[in-house]
């Protein structure tokens, strides 16, 4: 560890912390991020003086400090998701001629953050600010296929979290299990007429560093048109995979 830099120990300290239920005495930490614990013991220090981190005295144990939470604030604020994805969805439309969007985890919902709209196509629901049950929209199951089980049956404690829009779609956590099953099966989420009668929709998940779904990509299209679904499924997945890379997150 002596050849590591300071910058990669201080982020290794700052993912660790972060990644923690509650504060931790230094010797885990120190063992966590494979440090000597003098070492360990300078370093949060160090960060305690900037704001990173803070000891909690009568505990003797470190947790993340106000200046962290600045850096995520300003992480929302700058919606570097957004960006990024931003140029890959154009291209995606561009390459299939279908309306493609981008939407993120809200509890049971999915936010939509990002549409491109492509020429001559009908509006669809899924506009920038509009939430939907995750459950019946493919970027929602794509986000949920990614997650752990015992994460998903807590969103889903019973029958009355599933929402129903035209009576199609899963509607108890069983059914919701048979469909994350066949959409980590193939790879990619689907949903027909589940949102809106007469459109159809396929996504796959962005993931961030840990292989946690920080969103799906999607395009929808019109079923009563002569499609070629799996050159969709080939687009969608290349580019989601290409925002996974671009945020440094991990290939499924």
């Amino acid at each position: 560890m002596t050849q590591v830099p300071a910058a990669t120990r201080t982020l290794k300290v700052l993912r660790f912390l972060a990644a923690q239920p509650d504060p931790v005495p230094l010797e885990r930490l120190a063992a966590a991020v494979d440090l000597p614990r003098s070492t360990a013991y300078h370093l949060v220090n160090a960060m305690i003086e900037q704001g990173f981190v803070t000891h909690i005295a009568e505990e003797s144990r470190y947790c993340l400090g106000v200046a962290a939470f600045e850096v995520g604030i300003g992480y929302a604020r700058q919606a570097p998701l957004q960006r990024i994805a931003h140029r890959p969805l154009a291209a995606l439309v561009d390459r299939t001629g279908q309306s493609a969007h981008l939407a993120v985890p809200h509890g049971r919902d999915v936010l939509y953050v990002l549409e491109e709209r492509a020429p001559g196509r009908s509006p669809l629901v899924t506009e920038v600010g509009v939430r939907l049950p995750a459950h019946l929209t493919a970027s929602g199951r794509a986000i949920l296929a990614a997650l752990p089980e015992g994460q998903v049956r807590a969103l889903y404690p019973d029958q009355s979290a599933f929402v129903d829009r035209h009576g199609r779609g899963p509607r108890a956590l069983s059914a919701l299990r048979g469909v994350l099953r066949e959409t980590r099966r193939r790879g990619y989420a689907s949903e027909d007429g589940e949102v809106t009668p007469g459109f159809a929709s396929v996504a796959v998940a962005v993931l961030d560093h840990n292989g946690t779904p920080l969103g799906g990509v999607a395009i929808t299209y019109e079923t009563r048109e002569q499609v070629d679904v799996p050159r969709l499924v080939a687009a969608v997945s290349a580019t989601a995979r290409s925002v996974t890379r671009r945020i440094g997150g991990r290939l499924a």
